[in-house]
């Protein structure tokens, strides 16, 4: 009896071995644990990453020929799954500057590795936001070196890649499409909804995307991937997370963050809150004094009274605050079976449009308010994932989501009584049943099916402001629904060991039920009612070469599509001064062709170059033109004769331009890189003309210099810009004296600028991080192309952060 008890103990503890191996990684020189590792085996097709902890079982590589290791800025390590038990499975990684190969999980919607992808990936992991400090998801995309922002306010940041920018540009979070039927083709800011703190991960996919994500990608994709609930190994729970307080003195930022996980065997929860507060944005002292407004209106005792300003650098109106909550819940009862639910909230306070501030008529200030109301966003999102070897699939992914938009634009003349207001509220569904299917270790199958319906409501009023009363007005969009519906494939084809092909495949039908009786009131509309019912096919071909294990060729030809959306068919609004945008119903899908060619390569581990370039063509684009409303080209609009303009497909428009980058690893834990982007942007006009585009920004960059020792990380960078004269101005963009500098004979134009800063962190224990930095050391006063706002002057940054 006594053997066979010791006989079933063994048993036991052979069963738990076999079925509970935990592996633990840690960095080489620090010894501190690696979350996020990714492992991955191509000949079993397992997949797994680390915890907070550095660990994660990985018993189900037991059969495994080859294990991969792989975390962004340290070396890729291979290990057979018997040289895992002779290290006692324990793994260390060593960092490194020079890395071709990057875990890419959520770009593509599907784990893939970019060894894998023919498309340009740039990643920014949460290290690089801990260290960089970025107040906004917006100054977060520009940690790339690859990505332009534009700003219209403080509260706020549009993304401009390879010469396209707001709808034509995607946006996910989780995996969830989060551009909506109103993001319109002006500068939108909704990217500022997002938490840099609660950001696992973010990929920025560049060129068509259109095959996986559909309507909109067709200059890049921004994938930005959320916290993950972490699950414990053993059977004490894992509880981690960090505690972040930060200051910035350009804008006195007040800013605080906590998130924490708990997480057992089977269930998990993460919790995220995170608090800003800014004040007014000082610019900088040396610069054009042109960007100087030294005046705001204030309202005194039932008077607009114009303020001259004590501090003339100050931009008034510009302060802002916002709160981001997020909630996430994880239960995963076995291997086959992985079910999560996360739920994100973000609010602003109102806050001005400051470049609307700054227009004059007659001499003064033309507006005595244009604000923003509270941009609120909500997400509720349920993903199942399903792991099983069948006809159909090895791994099933159902996402559903519910998202809630809520803008509104207030704005009222300067010494006028009435106050107009616009609001609008979008709730955003979505579907997604997402497949692999592996026909063999070089043949993988990536397909999925998807429904989007977008309600939209969109309601106008006038406020007596003397007292109170309110009376309906023009709304800026028809009520209406937009939907879309869609099937996609990807096959991924390892030719050889350097040769994998890549083609895609996607039919989208898209249809739009606008009713514009809420505005047939207040303006001369010829119809009360559009509809469009309509479908693209968009497809990519591409192929990944590798001549050695240094050396990395990728090129790709894609096409990409965007559909009208609610913002183009419906809206009302002045787009300039004496100009207003009125709706078009017969619209169609713009269309554009995209072709890449990539070449990366690493010299003896010590540099690496990277360029790619590209050339797009739209055709079908929409844009806006001069247009009748019912035969009139002129119409009242807001108590002035404004020209009528609308969103029309009138024009073709050519993008193209080179992204290289440049990686020097120096001795003594120094190193050296610099991303530098050209692009050119030109677009039809109405006379058969050209005009350059106004979302291709002029030459920019980013430089750095990188010191690293131990507990110390130190970074000297610069950001730059050229100039763009005023000839090569975009046709629209001439008149906008509000946005740009005055050349010396008084014409508008955008001077060249750089800036030169400093950040450092430095490892207090295990559990505190100190950093500071100085940006705009030189304090200059400068506004990055098409911005109607000043970047900060010189900034003094003090951040301390807690893990635990």
């Amino acid at each position: 009896m006594r053997k066979i008890i010791i006989m079933l103990l063994l048993f036991m503890g052979v069963v738990g071995f076999a079925h509970a191996q935990i592996v633990t990684i840690t960095d080489i020189e620090t010894g501190r644990p690696l979350d996020l590792v990714s492992m991955t085996s191509k000949s079993t097709r397992a997949f797994t990453t680390t915890n907070a902890e550095g660990q994660a079982d990985i018993s189900k590589f037991a059969d495994s020929e080859q294990i991969e290791f792989r975390l962004l800025g340290y070396k890729t390590k291979y290990e057979n799954y018997a040289q895992i038990q002779n290290l006692n499975f324990k793994i260390q990684l060593a960092k490194t500057n020079i890395n071709l190969d990057q875990v890419v999980i959520s770009a593509t919607r599907w784990e893939q590795e970019s060894e894998d992808i023919p498309v340009k990936i740039a990643v920014i992991s949460s290290q690089d936001v801990a260290f960089q400090n970025p107040q906004t998801a917006a100054d977060l995309l520009t940690l790339s070196g690859k990505v332009y922002v534009q700003k219209s306010q403080q509260g706020g940041g549009s993304p401009m890649i390879r010469g396209f920018s707001t709808n034509r540009l995607l946006y996910t979070v989780d995996g969830v499409r989060m551009n909506n039927a109103i993001f319109r083709g002006g500068n939108l800011q909704n990217v500022i909804n997002l938490d840099p703190f609660a950001t696992e991960n973010t990929e920025v996919l560049f060129g068509a995307g259109t095959v996986i994500y559909g309507s909109d990608a067709i200059g890049g994709v921004m994938s930005f991937s959320t916290i993950k609930p972490q699950l414990s190994l053993t059977d004490k729970p894992l509880v981690s997370g960090k505690a972040v307080t930060r200051y910035s003195s350009a804008n006195n930022e007040k800013t605080g963050h906590f998130d924490v996980n708990v997480g057992w065997k089977k269930w998990a929860l993460v919790t995220s809150i995170s608090s800003w507060d800014y004040d007014h944005l000082r610019q900088g002292s040396h610069g054009p004094d042109d960007y100087i407004k030294p005046i705001h209106v204030q309202r005194q005792d039932s008077t607009d009274v114009i303020i001259t300003q004590e501090d003339p650098l100050l931009q008034i109106p510009s302060a802002f605050s916002q709160i981001n909550m997020m909630q996430k819940l994880r239960f995963k009862p076995n291997e086959q079976w992985d079910v999560q639910y996360g739920f994100h909230y973000s609010e602003t306070s109102p806050y001005g449009r400051y470049d609307r501030n700054t227009r004059y008529k007659n001499g003064t200030l033309r507006y005595a308010e244009w604000n923003y109301g509270p941009q609120k966003w909500m997400m509720n999102n349920l993903s199942v994932n399903h792991k099983a070897s069948n006809v159909a699939f090895d791994e099933v992914t159902l996402r559903l989501a519910f998202q809630n938009f809520q803008e509104s634009r207030i704005d009222r003349a300067l010494n006028k009584d009435d106050r107009t207001v616009n609001e609008e509220n979008v709730d955003a569904y979505s579907a997604n049943l997402d497949f692999t299917k592996s026909f063999s270790h070089n043949n993988k199958l990536f397909y999925g099916f998807e429904y989007i319906l977008n309600d939209i409501t969109s309601i106008g009023s006038i406020t007596e402001i003397s007292t109170g009363n309110v009376s309906p007005a023009g709304a800026r969009y028809p009520n209406s629904t937009w939907s879309s519906i869609a099937v996609y494939a990807n096959d991924e084809y390892q030719i050889s060991e350097k040769f994998t092909a890549v083609a895609g495949l996607r039919y989208n039908q898209f249809v739009i039920d606008s009713d514009f009786s809420n505005n047939v009131d207040f303006y001369p509309l010829p119809f009360t009612e559009a509809k469009i019912n309509n479908g693209s096919l968009t497809g990519s071909l591409g192929a990944v070469i590798r001549p050695t294990d240094s050396f990395v060729i990728n090129t790709n030809f894609g096409t990409a599509f965007r559909s009208p959306n609610v913002d183009d068919v419906g809206k009302v609004f002045d787009s300039e001064v004496g100009g207003v945008t009125v709706p078009n119903p017969d619209l169609k899908a713009e269309y554009a062709y995209n072709f890449d060619l990539g070449i990366a390569k690493v010299f003896g581990d010590v540099v690496k170059i990277d360029v790619t370039a590209y050339y797009t063509i739209l055709e079908n684009a929409l844009v806006k033109r001069d247009f009748q409303l019912g035969g009139q080209d002129s119409i009242i609009y807001q108590g002035e004769l404004s020209s009528v303009q609308a969103v029309q497909n009138a024009a073709v428009a050519n993008v193209y331009g080179i992204q290289a980058g440049l990686e020097i690893k120096l001795p003594a834990g120094f190193s050296i890189s610099s991303d530098l982007n050209y692009q050119v942007g030109e677009e039809e006009l109405d006379d058969g003309s050209t005009s350059p585009s106004r979302h291709a920004p002029p030459l920019f960059g980013f430089s750095r210099l990188n010191y690293r020792a131990n507990k110390l990380h130190l970074q000297f960078y610069a950001e730059y810009m050229s100039e763009r004269k005023h000839n090569d101005l975009p046709f629209e963009e001439k008149t906008k004296v509000e946005l740009y500098a005055l050349d010396a004979n008084g014409e508008t134009y955008a001077p060249s600028w750089y800036t030169l800063n400093i950040k450092a962190s430095y490892d207090l224990s295990n559990v505190f991080t100190i950093s500071t930095g100085i940006e705009n050391l030189e304090d200059t006063r400068y506004r990055p192309y098409s911005s109607g706002i000043s970047a900060p002057g010189r900034n003094f940054i003090f951040s301390l952060r807690a893990n635990f």
